[in-house]
């Protein structure tokens, strides 16, 4: 979605790491994004020309003193229609380059002429990594606004081991996707909760609920590229917590409204999209208990309820909750949003195969406190988390959040 239809220019430098961008090229038009590829001529050493034209349906700039059909400039016109210009691989050379105002080439020339957002991901060898030079650039560079993804840590070209590695391409993706994004939470502060919770009966069994936790990421990670400080107090799940935001690993109920008090009190915007278990054993036991022909019997007991706590003290905060319910969905959910002192619930029938719990889809209802009711139809878990933030930012805009907090 952030990608549809956006100009990205992606230069391609010397190293071996240039193998992959054939790849990042296909994922970025993949998401619909047109994609203009300039080589250096070390590049050409590692990938083809026509590789990357043929995945990317333009041609492939590889010198500088080239005109296109229409007679435009060639690294002007370049420099012009970037709306984010990626350098990926990008070499100590290229840093150096830029760094001290160098355009011999066409690569360096369009850098050099571009008002787009200049996104680095460097790949080398970890002594040139950190060689004092090259961290000098880079912060000269990050003091003028170039962004860069470090290098990771693995196997390199060199045969050693250490930092170097280009960075994944699915952060160098996340990291274009927040350059395209409108920044409109910026500097706002917020706090989201997600996946299920797990209450110990004994040390190998727990109680919980099938919660996968992707519609609280995909509403973190939606914060975050749109420009919020995010922490994120997370249950027990299988999913990679989204780059850049503060996260906060749990298990029990309890442990979530430890860390949830910690950090309400700076956040200015709640969402409160965990699964939170309502009861717990009364007791744990310390050791395995055993199976035997008699029944079990287990007592349980509420635990704390988490969200009316927050809705008591919420004062100006914007304060979201959900609701995953198996029938009369709006009724409970409305019910739910007035006794907790919410601003906006969204409700969901986790009944229904295919949306909910585990799924990649949702469909689910806006209820807000004046009774306005929103349906979102049954699309993408990280399309329906920024029509949430979309309705976030109206009522925000209503309150006159402070955008300090």
């Amino acid at each position: 979605m952030m990608m549809q239809g956006k100009e990205i220019v992606l230069g391609i430098t010397g190293g071996i790491a240039a193998y992959k961008s054939a790849e990042l090229v296909r994922e970025l038009v993949k998401r619909g994004a047109r994609v203009h590829v300039i080589m250096t001529r070390s590049a050409r050493e590692f990938i083809t020309p026509l590789t990357l034209q043929t995945l990317s349906g333009n041609a492939v700039f590889t010198e500088l003193f080239k005109l296109y059909e229409e007679q435009e400039i060639g690294h002007i016109s370049l420099a012009q229609r970037a709306q984010v210009l990626l350098i990926a691989p990008a070499t100590a050379n290229i840093i150096g380059k830029i760094a001290h105002g160098i355009a011999d080439d066409v690569l360096s020339t369009v850098v050099m002429a571009t008002k787009a957002p200049l996104l680095m991901a460097p790949a080398m060898n970890e002594a040139m990594w950190d060689n004092p030079v090259v961290q000098d650039n880079i912060k000269a560079l990050q003091k003028r606004g170039c962004r860069f993804i470090d290098p990771g840590w693995g196997d390199l070209a060199c045969g050693t081991q250490g930092k170097g590695r280009m960075a994944d391409l699915a952060d160098i993706i996340d990291e274009l996707e927040a350059l395209l994004s409108v920044q409109d939470f910026a500097g706002k502060k917020v706090l989201v909760t997600a996946g299920p919770t797990r209450e110990r009966l004994y040390p190998v069994r727990f109680i919980s609920n099938p919660s996968s936790g992707k519609m609280g990421y995909a509403i973190a990670r939606a914060f975050r590229l749109r420009g919020a400080q995010v922490t994120l107090v997370s249950g027990p799940t299988s999913i990679t917590p989204p780059r850049a935001v503060h996260y906060i690993p749990v298990e029990s109920a309890e442990e979530m409204r430890t860390a949830v008090g910690k950090y309400f009190k700076d956040a200015s915007i709640v969402v409160k999209a965990a699964a939170v278990g309502d009861y717990r054993p009364e007791k744990a036991a310390a050791q395995k208990i055993k199976k035997k022909d008699a029944a079990l019997e287990l007592r349980l007991e509420r635990t704390r309820d988490i969200l009316a706590e927050l809705g008591k003290k919420k004062g100006q905060k914007i304060l979201v909750g959900f609701a995953a319910e198996t029938g009369n969905v709006k009724a409970h959910a409305a019910e739910k949003l007035k006794e907790k002192n919410l601003d906006l619930i969204v409700a969901n029938d986790v009944s229904k195969q295919g949306i909910g719990f585990g799924s990649d889809v949702n469909e689910v209802q806006l209820i807000f406190r004046d009774g306005r009711v929103e349906t979102l139809t049954s699309r993408p878990k990280d399309e329906i988390a920024h029509s949430i933030l979309d309705s976030i930012l109206s009522l925000a805009k209503k309150q006159k959040l402070n955008p300090k907090n």
